[in-house]
């Protein structure tokens, strides 16, 4: 590879690890938009904490837990800290795309917060604090870089199906595929929130004693607009850097795709919301982008242009109709996380198996394979964490705190304070 090609691979992989990182201004914009005022700081600081929090324990051990080189295929570590190879700063470090290690460690780091994030959203309005960071540290430490060994480190998922010959030669390549991370990283984030959601309990006033729901409107839908518009902008990034190198014709598709696929998820949400509840729901749009978004992730490198439209259709309205699912089972998610994350995840990785280059019956039963093994790794390991939490150092604010605010009672300071409204 040559000098030109190498730093053009380079400087592309570096504006998405931007993009990417511009996505957790998108996240906090939508998650303080879509829950009330009284909140605010406590969301920011969560969301701060997060991505600050992600990286330096990625640095710790998570970037080697989750990349480390010769393994057993289920866990693996190739010790604390990064250190650049003797070849970190050439071509050669990634062949598949040609640039640096830094540029590499980073890139992933960014991703790594995100599963908590999704959490994050989930939970609002009455999670403590200090047990969210605990939860954060653990799961961004230790179970997310564990699931992305199984197929991004080389792991047992990335190799299912395959065929070798005699003299242990690859003849047929097959795997779980998941590009970009609708399971490895939405849906990841999706299955902790549900268990997350469960333990926790509905905020008071979302369920009445005799099973009625009630809409807990956010303080400010604009800012929750421009959230979702940042995160399709970094989601050139998510996706576009997944390619892995600045290859005109693969990261040229990727953004297509992806943009198409959030276009359809935006249109479907809110034409299937308008026929079922006769309103034109804006946060249904707004979430039915991010279905889209989340719904290609897995295959924008495989699929064409009609195709992502179908996922991203499909995503929107799978979005809408979770959203009325997760209310009438009487779980609480102030912002659609779980419908958003993990049901479209889910969709958008067994999508892979229907639609697109690899489509087939055994390409299916792979993607089948991840989702539950994750699935169940994920929600087993979310649950032990929280539970512990619960039974030591509690996860629930007390009903004085979730009426008054997390932030006037958890930091002493309001977001808002020269407009500060009785939101009881």
């Amino acid at each position: 590879m040559n000098d030109g090609l190498f730093t053009a691979n380079n400087v592309w992989m570096m504006i998405c690890t931007a993009l990417v990182f511009f996505m957790h201004l998108g996240f906090s914009f939508l998650e303080i938009g879509l829950t009330r005022q009284k909140n605010t700081i406590n969301i920011l600081f969560k969301n701060l904490f997060i991505i600050c929090a992600g990286l330096l324990l990625y640095y710790i051990a998570g970037f080697n837990l989750m990349y480390p080189g010769d393994f057993n295929g289920v866990l693996g570590f190739a010790g604390f800290g990064i250190e650049a190879p003797a070849n970190g700063m050439t071509a050669e470090y990634a062949p598949s795309g040609g640039y640096t290690y830094w540029t590499d460690f980073l890139f992933q780091g960014m991703f790594a917060a995100t599963a908590a994030t999704i959490v994050s959203g989930a939970v609002a309005e009455r999670i403590k604090i200090g047990g969210f960071m605990i939860f954060t540290v653990i799961y961004v430490g230790l179970i997310y870089p564990i699931v992305g060994s199984w197929q991004w480190g080389g792991g047992f998922l990335s190799t299912l199906g395959n065929e070798v010959n005699a003299a242990g030669e690859l003849v047929k390549e097959a795997g779980f595929h998941d590009f970009a991370g609708s399971t490895l990283v939405h849906s990841v984030g999706g299955w902790a929130a549900l268990v997350a959601v469960y333990l926790l309990g509905p905020r008071i006033g979302k369920f009445d004693e005799n099973g009625e729901t009630f809409a807990i409107p956010g303080h400010n839908i604009p800012i929750a607009t421009a959230g979702v518009l940042i995160l399709w902008l970094g989601w050139f990034g998510f996706n576009g850097g997944s390619v892995l190198s600045a290859d005109p014709g693969g990261t040229s598709l990727v953004l297509v795709t992806t943009s198409l696929a959030a276009a359809a998820g935006g249109i479907a949400a809110f034409i299937f919301s308008f026929i079922l509840y006769k309103n034109l729901d804006l946060t249904m749009f707004l979430n039915g982008i991010l279905g889209g978004l989340v719904g290609i992730t897995a295959g924008a490198d495989l699929m064409s242009p009609n195709e992502a439209i179908i996922i991203g259709a499909l995503a929107g309205i799978l979005v809408v109709g979770a959203v009325a699912l997760i209310d009438k089972i009487k779980l609480d998610d102030p912002v659609g996380a779980i419908a958003v994350h993990l049901i479209c995840g889910v969709w958008g990785t067994l999508a892979v198996g229907f639609l697109g280059t690899k489509a087939g019956g055994s390409q299916i039963l792979y993607q089948l394979a991840g989702i539950v093994i994750i699935g169940i790794f994920c929600s087993l390991t979310t649950f032990i964490i929280l539970f512990t939490l619960k039974k030591t150092v509690g996860i629930r604010v007390s009903r004085e705190e979730e009426l008054e605010g997390l932030d006037l009672h958890e930091h002493g300071m309001d977001a808002y304070p020269d407009f500060r409204l009785n939101q009881h």
